[in-house]
């Protein structure tokens, strides 16, 4: 379908046009002609699918032609995103859509100082994209008037419960007005997400997209480990090995991350730390310096990584293995990125044979083991069976929880990250980059 047989605003079209932007993906085909209709969507599709601009166009669209001026703080379109970078990026992708319309569009993220976020919504306001946590702050506090808005969007809504998020989301929706339309988009649509959808939108128009992944297959590896000295030592194999160009480590922790980059600063690599305690100038400023390969390795956790899009990541390592099969389809998506072939290493331990199976069992693939000369484990290992647990649908269903719900004990994790684990003593400073003489 192309853009132009879809009834949005000629100012709109001419955005599209002037991008480069003539022919709509599966989802943009599906969800745009009854979002325009004024429609609620409740959409399943993946990071990679144009997603954003199936939701942005028919809002946009909607507000193409009522140029009223409303009072101050008092928006048209509210789009929730969970984490400041996926935020950013929505931002920017409604101004190049929307910048012959001339709309004020705003950003309310943590990080951000509140000064600047006062400042703009002093001013009318036609766009608001905001992380929960953030808004409902300025809500509490009569910053910003929700009742009038006449789009909400939800992205990545599962990824929202996820992180704790569900009873910031239940608040800022009871401040909407009821005759809103509402956009729901999520990568997967459990029980609890069916729940949420159920209170939250009014006869939807179901789509679900697969997700079609052109770009060459990332070449997967998977490292057994004796234990934490044994990552260690294969993570510093990888960082010296020239076919390693750039990388992104994830790691469980903030903690870590920052242990991490500091220790491979030492070491002489250039290498910077990503993670939700830095401010937002801080991540910012180093995803410039990966962008500009003034740091080759970045060592992330999962919360910070979110929405990371650097074209030029020849590695992905996952220091630590994701808790959700979902995360670490995420991770290994930050390389292969282009068109360019992509390598993703993970390391394994002896008690994260668990997660590799699920991880298998998600994907249906098989994880190929591989081992670094003279790196070897001490103990062989024996095959892990691709085989779920007996229960329907164990197979092709991530496991159930939270990330940070291990053996059935649910612990107390802060909002946005899976718990500390205890590993030693924090090494970094927060938010600092560390620079080796490589």
């Amino acid at each position: 379908m192309s853009f132009a047989d879809i009834d949005l605003h000629p100012q709109i079209l001419k955005a599209l046009e002037s991008e480069g932007y003539t022919t709509a993906t599966p989802v943009q085909a599906a969800a745009i002609p009854p979002a325009v209709l004024g429609r609620d969507v409740l959409a399943t599709a993946h990071t990679g699918t144009g997603k954003t601009a199936a939701f942005l166009l028919p809002s946009l669209n909607r507000i193409a032609g009522e140029r009223e001026p409303r009072p101050a703080g008092m928006p048209r379109i509210l789009v929730l995103a969970p984490t400041r970078e996926l935020a950013r990026q929505v931002l920017q992708a409604a101004r190049k859509y929307g910048k012959f319309l001339h709309l004020n569009s705003v950003e309310l993220v943590g990080g951000m100082p509140y000064r600047d976020q006062l400042r703009m919504l002093s001013r009318p306001v036609d766009l608001v994209v905001a992380t929960p946590g953030r808004l409902r702050d300025h809500m509490e506090r009569a910053r910003l008037d929700l009742s009038e808005v006449d789009v909400l969007i939800l992205d990545e809504a599962d990824r929202m419960l996820d992180m704790g998020f569900q009873e910031d989301v239940e608040a800022i929706v009871a401040a909407c007005r009821k005759s809103r339309q509402t956009l729901l988009f999520t990568a997967t649509l459990d029980r609890r997400m069916t729940k949420l959808a159920e209170r939250l939108l009014t006869n939807p128009v179901r789509i679900a997209i697969e997700h079609i992944d052109d770009r060459p297959p990332i070449e997967q590896r998977l490292h057994h480990a004796d234990d934490l000295a044994h990552k260690r030592r294969l993570l510093h194999h990888f960082a010296g090995n020239a076919e390693v160009a750039k990388a992104i480590v994830f790691t469980a922790t903030k903690r870590d991350a920052d242990s991490l980059a500091r220790e491979l600063g030492q070491a002489g690599h250039a290498v910077g730390a990503l993670h939700g305690d830095m401010t937002q100038g801080e991540r910012n400023w180093t995803l410039e310096q990966l962008r500009t390969s003034k740091i080759r390795l970045l060592v992330a956790t999962d919360v910070a990584a979110r929405g990371i899009d650097v074209r030029d990541i020849s590695h992905v390592i996952n220091f630590d293995l994701p808790h959700s099969p979902e995360d670490y389809i995420h991770r290994i998506g930050r390389t292969g990125r282009a068109g360019a072939q992509g390598i993703a290493i993970s390391f394994a331990g002896p008690a994260d044979r668990s997660l590799v199976v699920r991880i298998q069992q998600y994907t249906k693939a098989t994880l190929d083991v591989h081992a670094v000369p003279g790196l070897e484990p001490r103990r062989p290992v024996a095959p892990l069976a691709n085989r779920g647990s007996g229960r329907p649908g164990d197979n092709d269903r991530a496991p159930a929880g939270k990330p940070w719900e291990r053996s059935g004990k649910p612990r107390t994790a802060p909002r946005g990250e899976p718990p500390r684990q205890n590993r030693g003593p924090a090494m970094a400073p927060r938010g600092k980059v560390a620079m080796g003489r490589g």
